[in-house]
């Protein structure tokens, strides 16, 4: 009785505060008061700490979340929709495509507002793979895109994930890994981090400026940056429908998306995540490479770009078909030109 009192009076606590829609940007990242009541619902999903956020705030968080919303005249073309006849009950582009080593990696933005171009330079990388066969490994460079396209927003300080698929169409993307890589003409200058002190990465240190546009690579690489370039032969938008997104994925590839993120999400752990409490933070851009059911819920399995410190090892999932947070308003993809 005593627990369900406690329980009780945090859940309407908690309520109350978020309802107001008050933030605090200097509070904690991770609240013990939402961890408690989201796990207290016994919930599709469930909320804990992740050392990525260990010592931020949540004013740190929104610094994250670059991706602007789109006015109209930014919009891609909307792809025709199509809707294939047979959608198997569960896919994911990692066993589908399992020599793509692209599709499984987690990369990191470290603290800079670029998440519309990890969104958008690891779909376009694995579905360069996938267009070749699973052939070709090419990484295309978040840095250059985020450092080079004034038109796709403001860099670290955000930017739309519409322009950057049509930048890759209209002006080309280099190559470029994960911070220190040395096989590709621009790897991410900012070192990956988290805000723990015997975590895996070194702590992060305030907001990171917009890395310098170059039009040379790196020292020791063996190829142009004029040769280096990749483009793609179309950039659109796929249409809401959910069937539409699972037929472009499968067809495809993964495929870059934009969604709300709310103070709760900060703290998914495992599970299907679906907004239960807090307020609103901002627009996230990410990977969304497949699909699935788990314990009776429809998600997509997505890839986030704040290394695997965070949720399930960089992974999460979230609700599908019923357009969660937005994440099924805003795909956009394209195709690469070998």
């Amino acid at each position: 009785m005593l627990k369900t009192c406690i329980l009780l009076f945090l859940a309407v606590g908690v309520f109350s505060r978020y309802s107001a829609g008050f933030l605090d940007e200097k509070a904690p990242a991770e609240s013990e008061h939402i961890i408690t009541y989201v796990n207290s619902l016994q919930n599709t999903w469930v909320a804990g700490h992740n050392s990525r956020f260990e010592g931020l705030t949540l004013g740190d968080v929104k610094g994250l979340l670059g991706a602007l919303k789109e006015p109209v005249d930014r919009k891609l073309p909307m792809k025709e929709k199509i809707v294939a006849a047979n959608i198997p009950d569960s896919f994911d582009s990692r066993t589908a495509w399992p020599n793509c080593a692209s599709i499984k990696e987690v990369r990191d933005q470290s603290n800079c507002g670029s998440c519309w171009a990890f969104g958008a330079v690891e779909a376009m990388s694995d579905r360069i793979c996938i267009a070749s066969n699973q052939v070709r490994q090419d990484r295309l460079s978040s840095e250059n895109l985020v450092a080079c396209c004034g038109s796709c927003g403001m860099g670290c300080n955000g930017g739309y994930p519409s322009s950057a698929w049509d930048y890759w169409q209209s002006t080309g993307l280099v190559t470029g890994g994960l911070y220190g890589d040395s096989t590709t003409c621009q790897p991410y200058s900012l070192a990956p981090c988290d805000h723990h002190t015997t975590g895996k990465y070194t702590p992060c240190s305030g907001d990171a400026d917009t890395p310098s546009c170059s039009s040379t690579c790196q020292s020791g690489y063996p190829t142009s940056y004029d040769a280096d370039l990749r483009f793609a032969t179309s950039a659109y938008s796929v249409s809401s429908d959910a069937s539409a997104i699972q037929t472009e994925i499968m067809t495809n590839g993964p495929v870059e998306a934009a969604f709300d993120v709310y103070e709760d999400f900060v703290s998914y752990k495992s599970g299907v995540y679906a907004h239960t409490t807090g307020s609103y933070l901002g627009g996230h851009a990410i990977k969304i490479l497949g699909w699935g059911v788990e314990n009776g819920s429809a998600h997509w399995i997505v890839a986030n770009s704040w290394n695997e410190d965070w949720g399930d090892q960089g992974f999460f999932k979230i609700a599908r078909g019923s357009d969660e947070c937005g994440i099924e308003s805003g795909v956009v993809a394209g195709i690469p030109k070998l």
